[in-house]
């Protein structure tokens, strides 16, 4: 089969179209033909070399995945070949405390698809049968790969690791990106007001046109005042963050008292400073969030196939083409996501 791998880190890395071996299940894994594989930040991270994670190479990057069973393994019982499947990326062994309470964004013993194993940027891969998801009939497959990893995050981060609450404001960081246009629907869904930002024009349109009431420039200094501005000088009651660094500081100038942040992401940077007297002065919280659940994926889904939350997918991109694929996204011109399609 032909698969799209890194051979050498960089910024950017190198990548090469191969030949490698079909994938060959053994007991409880499936081979998954791949239909399409969101990109995403994680694997410029990845290809940057920019984890703090060893990775082997060469790798085949890629860990939102839609496709249709191809072959299963021994003991595999509730999957056959022809389904349709989304894969949950953040593999989990499903033995230790985190998983046996359905946790397994918390299990002890995660694997990264796509980083720590080979993942969806090929025409095959090959995943534990227990990171299965059924795609609803009313979903395709690139609107899977569009959503599986990305706006399952941020329905993790609304749902799960806090819930928004209808009449809450809720500020949405970057709002254009995979986890800020689902964060921005989603937060909808739950009756909540959402003021977005956005670095361009076409950004902030498109953060408008998913529902923002309220689109900022966050190419201007003073981003954080306008925020203010547009309540009354209050603050929102949530801010959904996902690039760290000096935004991480910046949001809880825009946070109500009492107010929380929930952040998934350090592409900014990952050791923002923090001042803690106004923080325990308005009694205010910091809430990670890392990956999403079986239930959080399942209700992605259910969600896109309500007509609840669409897919923005910028454009289709062929396996031999990926690599201008991560062009588009390391020049920061995606507006949500690019689809790799095998």
């Amino acid at each position: 089969m032909k698969a799209f791998q890194l051979v050498a880190h960089g910024e950017p890395g190198r990548f090469a179209l191969r030949d490698v071996p079909d994938p060959s299940p053994a007991r409880g894994e499936v081979v998954v033909r791949v239909r399409g594989c969101g990109l995403n930040h994680l694997d410029l991270l990845t290809e940057a070399g920019a984890l703090p994670i060893p990775i082997v190479l060469p790798r085949t990057l890629g860990g939102e995945i839609a496709g249709e069973v191809a072959a299963v393994g021994a003991g595999v019982v509730e999957w056959r070949p022809g389904d349709h499947v989304a894969v949950q990326s953040n593999l989990f062994c499903g033995d230790c405390e985190f998983c046996r309470r359905g946790d397994e964004s918390l299990c002890l013993n995660g694997v990264l698809l796509g980083v720590m194993r080979d993942g969806g940027f090929a025409e095959q891969v090959l995943v534990p049968a227990a990171a299965l998801v059924r795609i609803p009939p009313a979903v395709d497959f690139l609107s899977s790969a569009a959503l599986t990893l990305a706006a399952s995050t941020a329905m993790h981060m609304l749902t799960n690791r806090t819930r928004v609450q209808p009449g809450e404001r809720v500020l949405v960081i970057g709002g254009a990106s995979g986890v800020g246009s689902a964060a921005i629907q989603i937060a909808r869904g739950l009756g909540a007001e959402v003021i977005a930002t956005g670095s361009s024009d076409a950004k902030r349109a498109l953060a408008s046109r998913l529902g923002a009431g309220a689109v900022v420039d966050s190419t201007r200094s003073d981003w954080p005042a306008e925020v203010r501005r547009l309540t009354d000088k209050r603050g929102v009651d949530l801010v959904v963050e996902h690039v760290g660094g000096e935004v991480l500081e910046q949001v809880f100038g825009c946070l109500a008292r009492g107010g929380r942040v929930v952040t998934c992401g350090a592409t900014a940077g990952r050791r923002p400073r923090l001042d803690l007297w106004p923080f325990f002065v308005k009694q205010q919280q910091l809430i990670g969030s890392y990956g999403r659940t079986h239930r959080d994926l399942t209700a992605t889904l259910e969600w896109a196939a309500d007509g609840r939350l669409r897919p923005v997918i910028h454009e289709v991109v062929p396996l031999a083409e990926a690599g201008r694929a991560f062009d588009l996204l390391r020049r920061r011109q995606v507006l949500g996501k690019v689809v790799i399609e095998p």
